[in-house]
């Protein structure tokens, strides 16, 4: 079982930035893909960033050129920084790690608020 902590949500202006940890622990070792989804009112959860153990990185259309995904392996952590925030990226972000594909993910985390006012 691997377990994910999400911290760094919160209400921000539209153009500001915000960055996203994510602590997992657990059966780590396990995991090469981690990554981060978000939900927003009403709307279907749809994938934001993933990255792989070896640093690659892959984006969703929606967020492209604005986000950037890291990790820090030593740390167990993974790192969402969002730039130029606009109100329709106001959303519940999740962590998640276990790639399964289509969207999906072998685990979550509970979920951090962004919110972004116009």
């Amino acid at each position: 079982q691997v377990q994910l902590v999400e911290s760094g949500g919160g209400l921000v202006q539209a153009g500001g930035s915000l960055r996203l940890s994510c602590l997992a622990s657990g059966s780590v070792f396990t995991i090469n893909n981690m990554g981060w989804s978000r939900q927003a009112p009403g709307e279907r959860r749809e994938l934001v960033a993933r990255i792989t153990s070896g640093g690659s990185t892959s984006y969703g259309d929606s967020v492209k050129g604005r986000v950037t995904i890291s990790r820090d392996n030593a740390k167990n952590t993974v790192y969402l920084q969002i730039d130029s925030l606009k109100p329709e990226d106001t959303a519940v972000y999740y962590c998640a790690a276990g790639w399964l594909g289509g969207g999906s993910w072998r685990y979550w985390g509970q979920g951090t608020q962004v919110t972004v006012s116009s």
